[in-house]
């Protein structure tokens, strides 16, 4: 059985799961029951938006519900369901009210609304305008509109009789398009929710033209000059007039009006359409000077509107003539070195023209070398202002121009060449000061060293250059016989083979001399390096052997390891790199044995002998230079051990032990030094006898003991000396050592030897068990 409404009211729109009541208490039901007496909902409508939780009696929203959808035009929304339960039946009828709340904002149904309005719709027009609509019902809906603030438009609101608001534009001012074209607008709709909601649409309004503005010339008047005989066609004048207005009330057409003579418009021509005035016959000033005309501007609007102005134009006197230049006298060519001052040309000007077109100017280029300067009347002399040179300019276009005083001057110009003869005024110059060329020794005589030329700037026989070697002599030898040149080219050559090992440079100078009046000429210096070559092998100077024999030596068995058995020495007159030595085992009995210093030569025991050892050993030592390819030389040293206490090499090279300042010794360094302040005396002496360039002479036979050095390195640790006081020291020093020490002949191809011969107990001094060699570079007497 039904009974009573139970009635509920909801605001829209809200979230699910909300409880709206308790339900079996306003129905006054059991909510332990409601399970067994299977409670359920049973809603008019498409959706099911609310339920019934069985355990607690709660109603509660299951979808959230838009009161704009459920009651799209109702005033008022109301939602039927019934509440069924079992055991026994029953049914209860609810209603639901859904309160509309503001949750939708105004809208337009065009956001942009375009009217078109004439400038001449006057004020008080009324227009009608698209209204807004809002789905919110009562308070909520549409309550006004409003308009952004401007001065030429407002609105009015109008109501319905369903109570829509509808807005009206209402022109509040007379428009003027040449002052603003287009209004933009903005409407807002406003609803009366809390808070309220807006909407707005776009009023775009598009002024109309009227024909209202008269065309208008930039000037009133116009004062234009012109030349007369000005071509036919050249443009006198562009008018220009404007309108305000668009379309076709902004098209203007030109005319000239009734107070324009004949005259005047058959002289000048007029174009319509852009306003342009051109010459339309010659103009002559003598006949006609002023012309005066007044031009119309009309628009092509319904009811054309017309502005006008005033033209003069005056015509000027042409300046027709064009002066005239006469070259009287010119001389041509003059040398360079012509005198500051110099008259060089005469020339005169005329004009036929009178007044300020007749009066002439003339001048020439200011940076030329040159100045006008008048002798009389329209005469003027050409002459030389600085002074001239040929190198540097070989000619000159010489261009004088006149120009008489007209409006607009007219000028004429007339050139003539001056050409320069050349004088020798410029000493022949080399591009360089100094020239270094370098020669490899060995070249072949004649070989082309290099070219040394000069230039000369002047021309013909002053440029003409001859080249020779300034002579000098160099140990009596002339550079002539040393060196060659072209006398022509300047291509020096070599007239000889050079050897580095005994000329290692040269220093001369060339001369270029020209042949002008008087010659002029000019010198650089020359430095010619000897670049040595690898042309010489390794002498081996120590130990001493006749050539091709083998050097034989005797040590004891008992040598310590580490023990200097035999010094290899061997020299190289190439240069320092070529000449560096380094020095090797070619064969070795035992390597073991013995070992050999690649830079001193030194050979030592490694370790002491054993009876296991063979009592000969052959050692064959290679010397090699730094060259490229190597050179080298070679000795064989055969050595024997014995069982006596023989000295080893070391302990015949050991340093005696003496006071250095002993008598002897005193005695010795006192015939030194004064050896050596002679030998000091005679090189400066020689030094200053070659400074004085003497006549050669021949010399003197080198005396027996005399030392001669042909090279400025030295030999090993080695020291050479120039007399008998060395052999004396020696044999003092060795003797004290108990060695014997005699002078031995040269081999053929050595230089200088020294031999000394240990002393040794058991050993007679002719024994054949001599001591191993120290040898230096002496040449032979």
């Amino acid at each position: 059985m039904a009974f009573a409404v139970t009635h509920y009211s909801i605001p829209e729109e809200m979230e699910e799961g909300s409880i709206v009541s308790n339900l079996a208490t306003d129905l006054g039901l059991d909510v332990k029951a409601l399970i067994q007496r299977k409670m359920r909902l049973e809603i008019v409508a498409n959706k099911k938006y609310l339920e019934v939780n069985k355990e607690t009696g709660d109603l509660y929203i299951q979808e959230r519900m838009d009161r704009e959808n459920l009651c799209a035009s109702k005033t008022t929304c109301f939602l039927k369901l019934d509440a069924i339960i079992e055991n026994p039946k029953r049914m209860f009828n609810i209603e639901l009210e859904i309160m509309d709340i503001n949750d939708n904002a105004p809208q337009f149904r065009r956001d942009v609304i375009h009217l078109d309005i004439s400038e001449s719709t006057p004020a008080g027009e009324r227009f009608s305008l698209t209204n807004a609509f809002d789905p919110d019902a009562g308070t909520n809906s549409i309550k006004t509109y409003f308009l952004n603030d401007n001065d030429h438009f407002s609105i009015e609101i109008q109501s319905g009789r369903d109570g829509s608001k509808f807005p009206d534009l209402i022109l509040t001012k007379a428009l003027d398009r040449e002052e603003q074209s287009v209004y933009n607008l903005i409407l807002t709709a406003l609803d009366g929710g809390l808070p309220a909601r807006s909407g707005t649409a776009s009023i775009i309004v598009r002024v109309l033209d009227t024909n209202d503005n008269a065309p208008q010339f930039d000037k009133d008047s116009y004062t234009i000059k012109l030349t007369e005989n000005s071509p036919i066609g050249s443009l006198v004048v562009k008018l220009n007039a404007t309108d305000a207005d668009e379309g076709s009330n902004s098209d203007i057409m030109y005319s000239y009006s009734l107070y324009t003579s004949e005259k005047t418009q058959d002289t000048f021509s007029l174009n319509p359409n852009n306003g342009e005035i051109r010459v339309k016959e010659m103009i002559n000033y003598e006949d006609f000077r002023i012309y005066d005309m007044e031009i119309l501007a009309a628009d092509k609007g319904v009811n054309s509107l017309s502005g006008k102005c005033k033209v003069r134009i005056l015509i000027t006197d042409m300046n027709d003539n064009h002066p005239e230049i006469s070259i009287k006298s010119f001389t041509s060519p003059v040398k360079e070195d012509i005198a500051v001052g110099t008259v060089i040309a005469v020339v005169s000007v005329s004009d036929k023209d009178s007044g300020e077109n007749g009066q002439i100017n003339v001048y020439i280029s200011d940076k030329l070398p040159f100045k006008l300067r008048e002798s009389s009347d329209n005469y003027f002399e050409l002459v030389v202002s600085e002074p001239l040179d040929r190198e540097k300019v070989p000619e000159y276009d010489i261009t004088f121009t006149v120009t008489d005083r007209g409006t607009p001057p007219l000028s004429d110009n007339e050139t003539m060449t001056l050409e320069l003869l050349d004088v020798n005024d410029n000493v022949p110059q080399f591009p360089q000061s100094f020239y270094t060329i370098q020669v490899k020794e060995n070249n072949a005589p004649g070989e082309l060293l290099s070219s040394i030329t000069a230039h000369d700037p002047d021309l013909h026989e002053n440029q003409y250059l001859v080249y020779f070697i300034i002579e000098k002599e160099i140990v009596n030898t002339s550079m002539s016989m040393l060196f060659s040149i072209n006398p022509e080219n300047g291509n020096l050559y070599a007239l000889k083979t050079f050897d580095y090992e005994i000329e290692k440079e040269f220093l001369f100078h060339i001369e270029a001399r020209d042949s002008g009046v008087p010659p002029l000429s000019s010198n650089v210096t020359v430095h010619i390096i000897i670049m040595d070559q690898n042309d010489n092998t390794p002498l081996i100077v120590s130990p001493w052997r006749a050539h091709g024999s083998v050097v034989e030596e005797k040590i004891p068995r008992s040598t310590d390891k580490g023990t200097l058995i035999a010094k290899v020495i061997a020299i190289d007159t190439d240069s320092v790199h070529n000449s560096r030595i380094t020095y090797q085992f070619l064969q070795n009995t035992d390597a073991t044995l013995f070992s050999l210093d690649q830079y001193n030569g030194e050979i030592r025991t490694m370790r002491m002998f054993s009876y296991r050892d063979s009592r000969h050993q052959r050692l064959v030592v290679i010397a090699k230079d730094n060259g490229e390819p190597s050179l080298s030389a070679t000795v064989t040293i055969k050595l024997s051990t014995v069982e006596t206490a023989l000295k080893t090499y070391a302990d015949m090279t050991e340093i005696p032990e003496y006071d250095i300042f002993s008598d002897l010794n005193l005695y010795l360094v006192i015939g030194l030094g004064s050896v050596s302040f002679l030998l000091l005396i005679t090189i400066l002496v020689t030094i200053v006898l070659k400074c004085q360039k003497p006549k050669p002479s021949k010399a003197g036979p080198p005396c027996r003991n005399s030392v001669i050095s042909e090279r400025n390195s030295t030999i090993a640790d080695s020291t050479l000396v120039s007399n008998d006081a060395y052999w004396y020291s020696l044999f003092l020093a060795e003797t004290r050592k108990g060695k014997l020490v005699v002078r031995q002949p040269v081999p053929k191809g050595s230089r200088y030897i020294v031999s000394s011969i240990p002393r040794s107990t058991g050993l007679t001094e002719t024994s054949d068990s001599a001591a191993s060699t120290l040898q230096v570079g002496i040449s032979k007497c």
